[in-house]
């Protein structure tokens, strides 16, 4: 006992005033969480010295001292003596040091106390980090090709620095610095310059100011172009599937984008289970740079069964069967069975693989019925349609024969039939077609029920418009317009599903699912023309979680000029970003009915 009262004797002095951190310029590092056993030198003894350690810090900072200083990590070990608990104290005050550090506080007062007769020892780490260091200035350059290469490489250098992840006035961190960095990084290979790297990189702290300079510089290397295809993994089918899918031509500048899209669109196609795809980042094949594509097969026959709910339609269960080589020549044959409170459908769908030019061709037939503010449809639909596979460039063409009853309550039941032809174009120019940040969707439809082989002929045209701006770097607005017309002398003789109604959780919120249209009878019906806004700010908390505040407004009438009243709607919601699309939770005040509604959807509306 008497060694361990002199060991205390030299260490609580010490202790008892704290220390304070020495001025640095350069960045620390996050300090290593070691897994070394107990030195060979300390060999177990007798006189153990058992104890507990309490840290008294900041939640954000107490995680990582407890992950990272060797006091407290060590508490459990069952031989710890007193002059290894002695070294472990004193080195746990730099250890501290460091830790707090990687989170901004470069001058931390650090302190720790040890009450030698509690049983066992009981030993207090107390941390106050004081003010937080934040940005003071950044400077990003880029080096290479890629700062005169008009407009791609000055394009891409502007959005990587406008979209720096650490700018001034943030809180300085080891993890957000290594982030912005590789970040940075990635927007520019992504962007053509598939080799870039950093190059130099400085985070300049003065700790007496509690700021921090950065300076950083990347390389961009050349401008890479795409090369030839190598596919990998494929058994039963032939490279011309993979390669009809895409819509990468050799010689086109590389997009990281464009590969994610080929990816995603492959592994939608239910012939594979997985794929991945990577240019051959070397700068000496820059000009033609291979893209290796990674591929496995799925097997061909899938059944697929489901319940779920959605504010829209209620409860729903769904059963599907699907076959991708029914022919042994990749042709699908899909069956797909869905019942819902709302809504019911059988379909059948039989899809040949796509073209070289790009056109997947398809046959369908569907039967379905609804129950929807008291109005109850059947509606029978067989037809062809034409689609290319490129999303950003889309071209979809059909002809289709429908037979339609309506049942409005208290209205007289109405039977129509329309052979319909149409074509839509949309045009996707977004940063990303899943959950977009900036850019715009447009989509324009344009139809015809053939006079003589309808029970009126008729001119259906639809345009819709969405789009998405950052206003700052977590702060998102977002707005949809959409509208349509079928121009006929009366509804009358118009199959319902080529008609309009509007409300509910992608449409106008605040209002239930297709409550807005005509009054007939008690029921809701569609009418001949719509329109619908919406605008919507999101400020993001995190990188994946927001809250948003939003106004909808829309209709759907029989003549025009009833356009003149759109029901609003507005209120406020959560938004999480999900690999499927953003999830939005929204409560709604529809103010022509005086009501709150809770809605949630998954993904985009068109």
């Amino acid at each position: 006992m008497l060694m361990l009262a002199l060991t205390f004797a030299s260490l609580l002095p010490a202790l008892s005033h704290g220390a304070d951190t020495d001025s640095t310029v350069a960045t620390p590092e996050a300090p290593a969480a070691s897994t070394s056993a107990v030195p060979a030198e300390i060999p177990a003894r007798k006189d153990a010295f058992p104890y507990r350690v309490s840290v008294d810090a900041p939640s954000a900072l107490r995680a990582l001292v407890a992950s990272s200083v060797g006091l407290v990590r060590w508490q459990d070990f069952a031989d710890m003596t007193a002059p290894l608990f002695d070294r472990l104290a004193r080195d746990a005050i730099g250890e501290t040091q460091d830790a707090a550090g990687a989170l901004g506080w470069f001058s931390p007062h650090v302190e720790i106390t040890v009450d030698a007769r509690a049983d066992p020892a009981k030993v207090t780490l107390s941390v106050v980090p004081g003010e937080p260091t934040r940005i003071r200035d950044v400077h990003v350059q880029v080096e290479g090709p890629a700062a005169t290469d008009i407009p791609t490489g000055t394009g891409a250098i502007a959005r990587l620095q406008g979209d720096w992840r650490l700018p001034q006035g943030d809180v300085f961190t080891q993890a957000r610095w290594s982030f912005a960095k590789s970040t940075a990084v990635s927007s520019l290979a992504g962007a053509g310059y598939a080799a870039a790297a950093i190059t130099a990189s400085e985070a300049a702290i003065d700790p007496d100011a509690r700021a921090a300079d950065l300076d950083v510089t990347l390389g961009s290397g050349p401008l890479f172009r795409f090369g030839d295809m190598r596919i990998n993994g494929l058994k039963r089918y032939t490279p011309d599937l993979v390669l009809n899918y895409s819509t990468i031509r050799k010689g086109d500048a590389y997009e990281v984008q464009s590969l994610d899209q080929l990816v995603r669109r492959l592994n939608a196609t239910g012939y594979f289970a997985s794929v991945q795809a990577t240019i051959a980042a070397n700068p000496a094949q820059a000009d033609a740079a291979p893209v290796d594509v990674a591929i496995i097969e799925a097997p061909t026959k899938r059944i697929d069964a489901g319940i779920g709910y959605s504010t829209d339609t209620r409860f729903r269960a769904n059963i599907s069967y699907r076959d991708v080589d029914v022919d042994n020549h990749a042709r699908q044959f899909v069956v797909d069975a869905r019942l819902e409170e709302k809504l019911s459908s059988f379909a059948v769908r039989v899809a040949a693989p796509p073209s070289a030019a790009g056109w997947i061709d398809s046959v369908r037939t569907e039967l379905g019925r609804t129950d929807i503010e008291n109005l109850v449809t059947a509606t029978a639909v067989t037809g062809v349609r034409r689609q290319g596979i490129d999303e950003r460039n889309n071209w979809d063409f059909g002809a289709a024969y429908y037979f339609d009853w309506q049942a409005p309550q208290g209205a007289d039941n109405v039977t129509s039939h329309a052979l319909y032809v149409d074509a839509i174009r949309t045009w996707r120019r977004t940063d990303d077609l899943v959950a977009p940040t900036r850019g715009y969707n447009v989509a324009l439809q344009t139809g015809v029920g053939v006079p003589g082989a309808s029970s009126r002929g008729f001119t259906r045209v639809i345009a819709q418009f969405a789009a998405w701006r950052p206003l700052s770097r977590d702060l998102e607005l977002s707005m949809r317009a959409e509208a349509g017309a079928v121009v006929a002398s009366s509804r009358v003789g118009i199959p319902s599903a080529l008609l309009f109604r509007t409300g509910g959780d992608t449409t106008v919120r605040g209002y239930a699912f297709q409550s807005l249209g005509l009054k007939d009878g008690d029921a809701i019906v569609p009418g001949r023309y719509y329109a619908v806004a919406s605008g919507e700010v999101t400020k993001w908390l995190t990188e994946t979680l927001g809250i948003a505040t939003f106004v909808d407004a829309g209709n759907a009438v029989d003549t025009p000029r009833d356009l003149q009243h759109l029901a609003l709607g507005y209120g406020v919601g959560a938004r999480l970003r999900t690999p499927i699309g953003p999830f939005r939770l929204d409560v709604a005040y529809g103010k022509d009915v005086h009501q709150l509604r809770v809605h949630f959807s998954v993904g985009l509306a068109f």
